[in-house]
């Protein structure tokens, strides 16, 4: 040192992330470190301690090394900072200018950026900081851009880009953005769905799975990935399964075969926030890899978990198997059970109960009937009926195939026209955005249009985008669905077949069979009440 320099107990911070690009000679922490220690040795600075964040973002400041070096800063131990440039201590210029102009003067700390020639004890090489830290936010801005461009073209063409596998999946080691299906995980998701299908709640199958010990999702990932050990505290900290955990399982269409893509993407850069799950524009892209969960399946515990309530304590003895089923054929609204004024019978449960339009319940009859129907009369309809169709099944079936198929034929006309002119209008939208979207970015190119209105006028673009896209993929698969008459009919006959000996009902019978009942209000025909019924088949709907 010369004679009169302050002594500096000097930190070299150094700093890598993965937007930086690895492969980048210049930008290593290797290169870094070599050409900060020559400096320091050059110009007589004493290093006191190095820290390094490698593979961490300059956008915010939540970084463990850069967090210990502030500590020691404010512990004295540090009084002199050296980065190979302004963009190693961060790219958020509001943040990084708060440290060169504000904390570190308070805190009496020089601060060297050996490339860019700042140098906090030289004023002179002060005034265009401002505008280096700038640059530097607007060039990690431009890749954080250029990214969630990349990660969302890549979801929507179905690739999976998760740092983990699903639970009961692993990655392609050809392709890191296929899956493939982990036999060592992948019965415990069928189980799951299996209990959920038979009408037990998703806080039962967190018991059950726990009480069994069965490895949780997290567990799983442990065995792959260092990262969850911390979550793995004890050795029944592996099995304890949460309804959170049992709840993304049944809830992910990853397990019939689908992608989904941008579940809850981060507000913004600079903020780790991510927006509600409900509003984060998310898109489902079908048939990237094998099901562990046949689609119809999984399709059919979605419906049994959107409708399952908790069953009141007064009413625990009754057990709702039409949970989720029955519709009030008038208004749509559900029918919810409710205790039936008429003495106990002790010998069939179903005699004490009716079910009634939850519509009416509420509402009373300026919005619809009662549609009262007993539990009693309801489960005889629906056991009778499926009996009748599985004996007629079973008596021929090519002729009830045929039938089927060519009632299904007239339906599906209307359907399928319908459904046409709608992809009709969503594919020529989708083409217009794709014009609109190249003459708005000319214009803002020519600086026609701000930066602001542009980036406004491009997320409302790209949001419109996916979500033509989703409906177009609906539509299309909707299109397919309704023009599979034959093999729908063939699928239900096959189906219907096994139930001819039945002699009783079960939540898992009912929702494997028949997608809704509808109940109409009860009709006076020549003094006798007659109500009618119309139940909807899987495959093939009302049958009459």
């Amino acid at each position: 040192m010369t004679t009169g320099q302050p002594k500096y107990n000097t930190a070299l911070y150094l700093r890598l992330s993965k937007d930086d690009g690895t492969d980048s000679e210049s930008s290593s922490i290797q290169t870094q470190k070599e050409m900060l220690t020559r400096y320091c040795r050059e110009n007589g600075f004493a290093i006191s301690q190095i820290y390094i964040d490698d593979g961490w973002s300059g956008t915010n400041t939540n970084r463990p090394s850069f967090q210990r070096m502030l500590s020691d800063i404010e512990d004295g131990k540090i009084n002199c900072v050296i980065t190979k440039d302004l963009s190693r201590l961060g790219r958020n210029y509001l943040e990084t200018g708060s440290f060169t102009e504000i904390y570190f003067p308070e805190h009496n700390v020089r601060y060297i950026a050996v490339t860019d020639g700042v140098d906090t004890a030289k004023g002179s090489t002060m005034d265009i900081t401002p505008f280096k830290n700038l640059l530097n936010d607007m060039y990690a801005q431009d890749i954080s851009k250029k990214i969630k461009s990349s990660l969302l073209t890549r979801q929507k063409q179905g690739k999976f880009i998760g740092t983990k596998a699903p639970y009961g999946y692993v990655k392609d080691p050809a392709d890191k953005n296929h899956l493939l299906i982990d036999e060592r995980f992948a019965p415990i998701v069928r189980y799951i769905y299996k209990l959920a299908k038979d009408g037990i709640g998703i806080t039962q199958i967190a018991r059950r799975l726990t009480k069994e010990k069965i490895p949780r999702p997290v567990a799983a990932a442990a065995e792959e990935l260092e990262y969850y050990d911390r979550y793995i505290t004890t050795e029944e900290s592996a099995y304890k399964w949460t309804m959170g955990s049992v709840r993304e399982v049944l809830r992910n269409p990853v397990y019939k075969g689908a992608i989904r893509g941008q579940k809850r993407p981060k507000i913004s850069l600079k903020s780790e926030k991510r927006k509600p799950a409900q509003s984060a524009g998310t898109f489902v892209v079908e048939g990237m890899h094998e099901a562990i969960i046949d689609p119809e399946e999984w399709e059919l515990v979605q419906r049994l978990i959107t409708s399952r309530k908790k069953v009141r304590k007064v009413d625990v003895q009754y057990d709702n198997i039409f949970s989720g089923l029955v519709k009030c054929a008038d208004c749509g609204f559900a029918l919810t059970y409710v205790r039936a004024h008429r003495n106990w019978n002790s010998e069939n449960i179903y005699a004490n109960y009716d079910y009634q339009c939850n519509n009416y319940r509420m509402e009373g009859k300026s919005v619809c009937t009662q549609h009262r129907i007993t539990a009693l009369n309801l489960y005889n309809a629906v056991l009778a009926d499926i009996k009748r169709l599985a004996n007629e099944a079973l008596g021929d079936d090519r002729q009830m195939i045929s039938s089927i198929a060519e009632r299904l034929g007239k339906a599906e006309k209307d359907t399928v026209r319908q459904a046409e002119r709608e992809l009709k209008r969503a594919n020529k939208r989708l083409s217009e955005l794709d014009r609109l979207f190249a003459k708005l970015y000319e214009e803002h190119i020519n600086g026609k249009v701000s930066e602001r209105n542009y980036n406004s006028l491009s997320a409302a673009y790209e949001t419109e985008q996916t979500e033509l896209e989703s409906r177009i993929s609906e539509l299309n698969s909707l299109i397919k669905a309704e023009r599979e008459n034959g093999e729908n009919a063939e699928n239900f006959v096959d189906l219907i077949k096994q139930y001819a000996d039945i002699d009783e009902l079960t939540q898992a019978l009912l929702n494997t069979l028949i997608d809704r009942i509808e109940v109409h209000e009860p009709e006076d025909v020549d003094g006798e009440f007659i109500q009618k019924l119309d139940v909807y088949y899987k495959f093939v709907g009302r049958l009459d």
